[in-house]
């Protein structure tokens, strides 16, 4: 099928996870449009034909064109999918206003909370395009790579109506990437958001030296932290249980694909966040978010020990070996506390 055949797509931000997301609209039939906005970026990919930076190896469809012109990238698009960093979100989304269509859709794949305001981005994006939007978010255990080569990958895609869920689902599924449905929309970007912080604390304790036995009890106690948050938040109980939550947290905490782990894992071994950053070359979101669940945590009296101690390692400059010791030291509890 030809990409006209199936009409266009805006894909706003061309790091690892839009430009892995355009390929995958691209390969489905849609003409994608990728928007960066560094000029020099759109030069690099459309003379390379590859994200060099972000997906080395792995060659752009040539139905899917870079621009850094964001009105070019939007025209006539019935989707135009997010994929900035949630401390630009708005921003983003103050820029397309003035440029999109009534009837297209929205949708995200961003995870996160918006810096200093502590929102969940589909508030965000209430508040900037008007309540009327039926916002869309995207979220699962996917690795940017995996995906734009091809491999088996499956995520949830959220929204309060059924039916705008269902459209952008039937968008991104293939025979190898499947699309699941849910109308849990806080639960779904409550898991994607959270997990970050806690995949940071999993690369603490690989980083301090810890095994298999320590991996597994944080991952356990991390999603009864996810589970305690998100309800409170207002999610679904089951929601944590899947793509968005266990799967999702799964994924980040033990691969180091995860910037957020890898972030962890140097701060384990004693390097500096300067250092760190300097390695790992991307925006680490579970570093911005951390501050805002342990905020939102305290203020609404969430019990989140492991978030705390990252929370302590990234601003209060507690050394990661004295976190771990901390969560070992709490008094006694049934488990299911």
């Amino acid at each position: 099928m030809n990409a006209s055949d199936k009409g266009t797509v805006a894909v706003l931000g061309a790091g690892s996870w839009g430009t892995a997301l355009a390929i995958l609209l691209a390969g489905n039939g849609y003409a994608v449009r990728l928007w960066a906005h560094r000029a020099e970026h759109v030069e690099a990919l459309c003379k390379d034909r590859c994200n060099t930076r972000y997906l080395p190896g792995i060659t752009l469809p040539e139905n899917l064109q870079p621009t850094s012109d964001m009105a070019d990238a939007v025209a006539g698009a019935e989707l135009v999918l997010i994929v900035v960093p949630s401390h630009v979100f708005r921003q983003t989304l103050r820029e397309v206003r003035p440029l999109l269509a009534e009837d297209c859709h929205i949708a995200w794949g961003s995870k996160g909370l918006e810096p200093e305001t502590n929102k969940l981005l589909h508030e965000v994006c209430q508040e900037e395009l008007g309540y009327h939007i039926k916002p869309v978010v995207i979220s699962g255990p996917t690795f940017a790579r995996e995906v734009a080569m091809g491999q088996p990958s499956a995520v949830t895609v959220a929204c309060d109506e059924e039916s705008d869920a269902e459209h952008v689902a039937r968008m991104l599924h293939n025979e190898v990437f499947r699309a699941y449905t849910s109308n849990d929309l806080v639960g779904v970007q409550i898991g994607g958001a959270v997990k970050n912080v806690l995949a940071i604390a999993a690369g603490i304790a690989e980083g301090l030296g810890y095994g298999a036995n320590t991996r597994a009890a944080l991952i356990t106690r991390a999603l009864a932290e996810v589970m305690r948050f998100g309800v409170i938040m207002g999610g679904v109980r089951e929601t944590f249980m899947g793509l968005a939550g266990l799967g999702d947290l799964i994924l980040t905490a033990t691969d180091n694909q995860s910037r957020n782990r890898r972030l962890g894992l140097a701060l384990g071994q004693g390097k500096t966040q300067q250092e760190a950053a300097a390695e790992i070359g991307q925006v680490t979101e579970g570093l911005f978010t951390a501050r805002e669940i342990y905020t939102i945590a305290r203020n609404k009296g969430v019990d989140m020990p492991i978030v705390e101690q990252v929370y302590r390692v990234l601003f209060e400059g507690l050394p990661p070996g004295e976190s771990v010791h901390s969560l070992l030291n709490r008094d006694l509890k049934p488990e299911l506390g």
